[in-house]
């Protein structure tokens, strides 16, 4: 990992979390910019003109938020090209438009920033978040955007059960969903029934939307207490019932038809012209003429008329639209290392450059042996940590990122990333040499030094050693790669291991089960360890792999699943409380403590630091940053704010 690269340089949200209970500002419109005559598309200036829309001073508000564009002022015109495949790719619209919520990331993925809110204020005890609101902002069709938008989206809607059996983990803490009222037009406060000290960083990831989801003026009308004949209505669309119909008209954060409705108002910069929908070959944006930033000349955003996302129906379909120069930036679905070679052979053909993409992910392939196995001899054998320890000094992780990777990484277990303030040397490197005899030597010692007729290791119990791996070979065929060489190198050590390749319905179905010896996935946490922690312990129901039933039990306070051991429940009360901290710090120094508890537990087997992605980005399109964050979290390239991207020609 090297400098050039956006890490965190050190937690810089430390500036206005660290004195908890302090206004939290930003002044995004300096006087002279303000002063500064405001500016508009040609295209906007003539609906002015004929009297279709009112001037642009009276769409902005107040205090538009001001952004410093990543190379220079860019120019109005031209329509971003970005490819879809087939009829459930939403989030690549997502990842796109969609990253106008209350707060931002910052490019770095270390700070959060003012965005639809233009300040705040955070409680002493980080129960109670008070946001101010942007003056005079407007909906995309030209109505007030205010307080009573926010508590009509989690007061009317997300806490609705008819349209949410749970509200959303974003917006509760302790069992108890999160309280929103209106203080003034302007003034909207949140209260939460425990301290949440992550609530900003949550609201800048693509699921803390919800606030800025919902148009009162518009959505109200689908909700029953309208008093419209909702019921009528949605039989006659051919749906289920009023919330279906809310559904398909008001859309949610990850579904398809967020983006299949032209008439729901938004604050994207872009809304939509030609929707989302079964059978569509393409979907097109344009210009929201309401958007609500502008450049640092007073410029409004965006620069770009149109988005125009095509619907390829295999990544094969979508690389020729790439390499023929029909793409304008793309990193989903091509960001596959075997694509590498042929993207950069044919750059100059197609006329772009390479996007890289630095991951937030700690590991690319985390093996989850499972702990709490049904069966007690398999439950005893991968509970036992010396036998974990020996399974990862056996390992020849080298040869995997000579073979699998093409030499792209290097040995790593879990843990934040190298160049990470949180970064934790034994938990990121301990067993990760390459060393069987020494790993035959502690498989001996810890009671299996007996082999069967095929020279298989036997389990104390007299059970066998074999075990299968679940990997899904559609979304993480690099995974089937490497784990044809781990079983290679576990056979060495005499353990009998089947490469498990299923769908992910089925891999997901023995896992709510705990029907599975072990699985993998890329693990989490490499930039973002207080968002996923999953791999620090049993934190995820779905997610901990090594042992869901543990995680059932804290996620339920101890209701559901297995009780767990006592590291995993010191661990428990730990982050608790280091999501309950404010200040970054204290917080990083009880992070630590977590860190220190999950390397002496040894609990998975990680195999290399997961690999950078990358994309192409056309030489004509500008202003957009050519190192990037990959992340879910940050949900690249919005952060990086498509809005003041621009074309050269």
């Amino acid at each position: 990992m090297h400098d050039s690269n956006p890490l965190p340089r050190g937690l810089s949200r430390r500036s206005f979390l660290a004195a908890s209970g302090s206004v939290v500002a930003l002044s995004v419109f300096a006087g002279q910019v303000r002063a500064a005559t405001v500016n508009e598309a040609p295209a906007l200036a003539e609906m002015v003109k004929s009297g279709g829309l009112p001037a642009v001073s009276d769409r902005l508000p107040a205090n538009p938020l001001v952004v410093t564009p990543h190379e220079k002022i860019g120019t109005y015109g031209g329509a971003i090209r970005r490819g879809l495949r087939g009829s459930s790719d939403h989030n690549g619209i997502l990842r796109m438009v969609g990253n106008q919520g209350l707060v931002r990331w910052n490019m770095d993925f270390t700070e959060v920033l003012p965005n639809v809110a233009d300040s705040w204020e955070i409680s002493p005890d980080a129960k109670q978040f008070t946001f101010k609101l942007r003056q005079g902002m407007r909906w995309s069709d030209g109505q007030p955007f205010t307080a009573e938008d926010i508590v009509f989206a989690i007061e009317d809607v997300v806490k609705n059960p008819d349209l949410y059996s749970a509200t959303p983990a974003q917006l509760q803490v302790a069992g108890k969903a999160v309280e929103v009222e209106k203080v003034d037009d302007t003034t909207v406060k949140f209260t939460f029934a425990a301290p949440n000290a992550l609530f900003l960083e949550n609201l800048a990831t693509p699921l803390g939307q919800h606030p800025t989801l919902f148009p009162k003026h518009y959505c109200s009308q689908f909700l029953p207490s309208s008093g419209r004949n909702l019921e009528a209505e949605a039989k006659a669309a051919g749906l289920g019932g009023w919330a279906e119909l809310f559904r398909a008209k008001c859309g949610d954060i990850e579904i398809p038809s967020r983006w299949a409705n032209p008439e729901k108002p938004t604050v994207d910069p872009w809304v939509v012209k030609e929707p989302y929908t079964g059978g569509a070959t393409r979907v097109v944006m344009t210009r929201n003429p309401y958007f609500w930033q502008v450049d640092t000349e007073g410029n409004q955003l965006p620069y770009a008329d149109e988005l125009h996302f095509g619907i390829s129906q295999d990544v094969e379909s979508l690389m020729l639209s790439v390499i023929s120069g029909q793409i304008d930036i793309q990193d989903r679905h091509i960001s596959v290392l075997a694509n590498k070679p042929t993207l950069s052979e044919n750059a100059e053909k197609g006329d772009y450059r390479l996007l890289k993409l630095i991951p937030s992910a700690a590991q690319q392939c985390q093996i989850y042996l499972n702990m709490a196995h049904k069966d007690p001899g398999m439950r005893e054998m991968f509970a036992n940590k010396a036998v974990r320890q020996a399974l990862s000094l056996g390992l020849n992780r080298q040869e995997i990122i000579e073979i699998v990777y093409f030499g792209q990484s290097e040995p790593y277990q879990t843990g934040p990333r190298p160049g990470h303030p949180w970064y934790h040397e034994t938990l990121a490197r301990q067993f990760t040499d390459y060393d069987p005899d020494k790993a035959n030597a502690m498989l001996d010692e810890a009671g299996y030094d007996k082999r069967d007729g095929n020279g298989w290791r036997v389990r104390p119990d007299g059970g066998a050693t074999f075990f299968a791996i679940d990997v899904i070979p559609t979304l993480y065929p690099d995974l089937v790669d490497t784990l044809e060489l781990v079983k290679a190198h576990w056979a060495e050590l005499g353990f009998d291991v089947k490469v498990n390749t299923i769908e992910r319905a089925l891999y997901y179905t023995r896992g709510d089960d705990n029907a599975h010896d072990a699985q993998v996935w890329p693990g989490p946490g490499g930039l973002d360890p207080m968002l996923d922690p999953r791999d620090f312990f049993a934190f995820h129901p779905q997610g901990s792999r090594y042992a869901i039933p543990w995680a059932m039990w804290y996620t339920s306070n101890g209701a559901d699943g297995e009780e767990p051991p006592e590291s995993q429940k010191q661990r428990f009360k730990l982050f608790d409380e280091a999501r309950a901290t404010a200040d970054l710090n204290k917080r990083g120094e009880i992070m630590k403590q977590v860190f220190d508890l999950t390397a002496e537990a040894f609990e998975t087997v990680g195999v290399c630091l997961a690999v950078g992605g990358f994309g192409i980005i056309r030489n004509n399109l500008r202003n957009v940053p050519e190192t990037q964050p990959d992340s879910w979290s940050w949900p690249n390239p919005g952060p990086a704010l498509p809005q003041q991207f621009y074309f050269t020609s």
